[in-house]
């Protein structure tokens, strides 16, 4: 496959596993030239030998400048004047455990990853975006509009991505440049099942203060997620909705993956605060 003589490229981070493999592989399969974030070059490898050379990988971690530098440099080698058609802003990381117990260092990594990272490649990329009159896509969560407890850190990470995405629809309109948010609920992926063993982690090593205050719902916020675990869509579900919000000549401006997700969304929009403490209670067994 001639990648330069293609009309239709891709950069998707975080494609090792999960919803940026599921984009990937979904991507390929549709005809595009997909540039793919990955963090091992080995997880690169695998991505080409099942969808061949439609796959070009990129050791991409979103939080080193250095990184999506050359990163940028490579794709702009490659795609020329044709310009880059889709930017998938899919990597990120799920910090979970009561807020007034959590490292610092931990928090500074989640906003790096989810919201920073974010930023760093809309400017690297934007104008490879802007040549093709392309599109960006942003993967929020169901958590970005409804924040379960013991997910503070990264609900407010999603929340500052809504915030982004409203502005730069309007921002970028002048060029034709589409912008839309990914919303998806719990989706079966290697970043949910890291959520748990980051609780259970937290669980094994309290302090003597910890599990006076927050060890009875820890252990409920356990439960719920391995419910949650058995509930959880495929990720390609989400791979399906990246790709209409990419390729279709009305896209959505937001799409809310998952029953979860959909049911969430309408009750956020009409229950009072209060109520909606009281179903997150309820349904977490706390």
């Amino acid at each position: 496959m001639n990648t330069e003589a293609m009309t239709k490229h891709v950069v998707i981070t975080g494609a090792s596993t999960g919803i940026g493999e599921a984009c990937t592989l979904e991507m390929a399969a549709r005809g595009w030239h997909v540039f793919a974030g990955v963090r091992k070059a080995e997880d690169g490898e695998a991505l080409v030998a099942q969808a061949g050379p439609a796959v070009t990988p990129l050791l991409l971690d979103v939080t080193r400048r250095d990184h999506i530098i050359d990163a940028e440099r490579r794709v702009r080698d490659t795609v020329g004047g044709i310009g880059l058609a889709g930017l998938v802003n899919n990597a990120g990381i799920a910090v979970a455990g009561p807020l007034e117990f959590l490292p610092m260092e931990d928090i500074e990594r989640q906003f790096r990853v989810n919201v920073l990272g974010v930023i760093g490649m809309i400017q690297a990329f934007l104008p490879l975006v802007r040549m093709a009159r392309g599109r960006l896509i942003v993967m929020g969560s169901n958590s970005g509009f409804w924040c379960e407890p013991f997910v503070a850190v990264y609900g407010a990470s999603k929340f500052a991505l809504e915030g982004m995405v409203d502005s730069l629809r309007t921002e970028l309109r002048p060029w034709g440049i589409g912008v839309a948010m990914i919303e998806p609920g719990c989706v079966r992926t290697p970043i949910l099942q890291k959520s748990r063993a980051d609780v259970e982690r937290r669980q094994a090593h309290m302090s003597p203060e910890m599990e006076v205050l927050y060890g009875r719902p820890l252990a409920a916020l356990r439960s719920a997620t391995e419910m949650a675990e058995r509930m959880a869509i495929p990720p390609g579900r989400v791979a399906r909705a990246v790709c209409h919000a990419l390729e279709s000549r009305r896209p959505k401006t937001r799409y809310r993956v998952g029953m979860d997700s959909r049911i969430q969304s309408l009750l956020a929009r009409w229950l009072p605060d209060r109520w909606r403490d009281y179903l997150s209670r309820r349904v977490m067994g706390l």
